[in-house]
């Protein structure tokens, strides 16, 4: 399975950012798709994940600022950013993976990350 992501970027504190990830390469069908960030001196986290029916995940630092969607048809992924804040900078990894109830888990595919950096 291949990731890309696009459309990080620089943004002031309170503006907004839309990440996409396609995913390509493979036959079988992508159970659940996600996003995951890595800022620097720390663990990469799980920030939302959403299953082809709809069931998604979010962290509970981006709850009610970010959403996540999808295009089953395109094996397409999307993170919707507003409200960023300074403690959003990070890398962003577009990810494959699978839903189990309403948790999300990582297949070990990811994208090459994108840049996202909030200024004050």
């Amino acid at each position: 399975v291949q990731l890309v992501e696009s459309g990080g970027g620089l943004v002031q504190a309170g503006g907004s950012l839309k990440l996409s990830c396609a995913a390509s390469g493979s036959s079988f069908t992508i159970n659940a798709m996600g996003w995951y960030r890595q800022a620097p001196g720390l663990q990469r986290e799980l920030v939302a994940g959403i299953s082809r029916g709809g069931i998604i995940k979010y962290s509970g630092s981006v709850k009610g600022r970010f959403t996540i969607s999808r295009d089953n048809a395109k094996n397409a992924v999307y993170l919707q950013m507003n409200s960023l804040q300074p403690e959003d900078t990070a890398v962003y990894y577009c990810n494959a993976g699978r839903m189990s109830g309403d948790n999300y888990y990582s297949l070990g595919y990811w994208g090459q990350g994108t840049q996202v950096t909030v200024s004050s």
